[in-house]
């Protein structure tokens, strides 16, 4: 069986899971990593009124969803409107290791800051260890 293969498709599909399209925006970009006893994830919402973002945490998946209005709508003389508008949606499978239960979230400056704390059963911890042998000293 002989298919075609269209190389402009695929860079259409690439383009639209990178920048997103009108009716399904981009993801929102984030960074993740681990600072002392908690993990911190940024995520970039520059424009979204913070009343619109909403989290939720339903066993160990957090989702993140926001909406941005569009300003420039409603407007006649719109020379350029590439800033996507819409609501958006982000899922992070988060590990047994986090307190799902203990999340905190701030928004500054257009960035979504969550802290998740480390459980404590999962911080690492030295375990003593015993012995049952007893020496003996040899007197010569």
């Amino acid at each position: 069986m002989l298919m075609r293969t269209d190389p402009f498709r695929e860079l259409d599909r690439l383009t639209q899971q990178v920048f997103g399209t009108q009716g399904r925006p981009a993801a929102m970009p984030m960074d993740a990593w681990r600072e002392g006893d908690e993990f911190v994830v940024e995520l970039d919402l520059p424009g979204v009124d913070p009343s619109t973002i909403d989290l939720d945490v339903e066993r160990n998946v957090l989702t993140v969803g926001a909406e941005r209005k569009s300003r420039v709508e409603d407007r006649q003389d719109v020379v350029a409107a590439e800033r996507p508008a819409g609501t958006f949606s982000r899922q992070l499978i988060l590990g047994d290791t986090l307190d799902t239960d203990a999340v905190t979230a701030n928004y500054d400056a257009g960035v979504l800051t969550l802290r998740i704390p480390i459980r404590e059963q999962a911080k690492p911890r030295k375990i003593e260890i015993k012995s049952s042998d007893t020496q003996q000293q040899i007197n010569a």
